[in-house]
């Protein structure tokens, strides 16, 4: 079966930094086949994307409110993708997803095939 874990996550002070990380196996295709987003969700809000990443790493985007602070990349021949996120504020609290889309670019979250449990991410004032 497909299984994809994140990691990284924890508690952080306002300004601080985390590196996020996605690992996924059981995929029927090599992990370079898979555009990989990362998403994260609030309690009582819906999920949204921040962050894609195509499968060369050559195409990125991110949601308005995070460019300049998070940065997504991969390691194709770890089977991993990564999220740092630097200068981390207290609206960044959230579950936080990894998940991967087969011939897709972009941000919706119906959109995207595999997904992770979450790993949470708590920034303090």
């Amino acid at each position: 079966q497909v299984q994809v874990v994140e990691s990284g996550g924890g508690l952080v002070e306002a300004g601080g930094s985390l590196r996020l990380s996605c690992t996924a196996s059981g995929l029927t295709l090599t992990f370079d086949a898979y555009t990989v987003g990362w998403f994260r969700q609030a309690p009582g809000k819906e999920r949204e994307g921040i962050s894609y990443i195509n499968w060369s790493g050559s195409r990125t985007a991110y949601l308005d409110s995070v460019k300049g602070r998070f940065t997504i990349s991969r390691d194709n021949d770890k089977n991993t993708a990564y999220l740092q996120m630097n200068m981390l504020k207290p609206e960044d609290t959230a579950q936080y997803y990894c998940a991967a889309a087969r011939l897709y670019l972009g941000l919706r979250p119906g959109d995207y095939n595999y997904w992770g449990q979450g790993t949470q991410v708590t920034v303090s004032s």
